[in-house]
């Protein structure tokens, strides 16, 4: 989660375009998008960037804090809970996949290029820290105390 703030604080990409060039970071880019009339990439993004990290940090903690107390509360809904967030993990590295191909694919040097920038590298951490914190977690810790 310390990751986080500098994913999204800090530029990600670059971005230059008849010799005019600018650094736009996660929301500055989804912003960017929604202004241009693309909405559904403004959504995909900010879902991909935004909410679902947001979603794996509450739900790791919710499994943290409740297998940590042997809590018998809602076993069968945490078990899908903990299931439902190792799946994500895979996704979660479509904006860091996302950034790599533009940056690739947009390289015409006097006309326009992208590069990667510090952010990307913090959003990557993120993503890799989480599958690796869902990875770790047990789900018998969720059924822990139960005759």
């Amino acid at each position: 989660m310390i990751f986080y703030l500098p994913a999204n604080l800090l530029p990600v990409m670059y971005t230059s375009l008849f010799g005019r060039g600018s650094e736009s970071t996660i929301l500055s880019g989804v912003l960017e998008f929604w202004r241009g009339g693309s909405y559904g990439i403004a959504a995909i993004i900010f879902i991909a960037s935004v909410v679902i990290p947001c979603m794996k940090f509450l739900s790791l903690s919710v499994l943290l804090i409740s297998a940590g107390r042997k809590s018998r509360w809602a076993r069968r809904e945490r078990t899908r809970l903990y299931r439902i967030t190792e799946w994500i993990g895979c996704w979660s590295m479509l904006d860091v996949v996302v950034v790599a191909v533009v940056c690739g694919l947009v390289r015409f040097h006097s006309l326009s290029e992208a590069e990667p920038r510090a952010g990307i590298l913090f959003f990557a951490l993120v993503v890799i820290l989480t599958m690796l914190s869902a990875l770790s977690v047990d789900p018998k810790l969720i059924w822990e105390g139960d005759e």
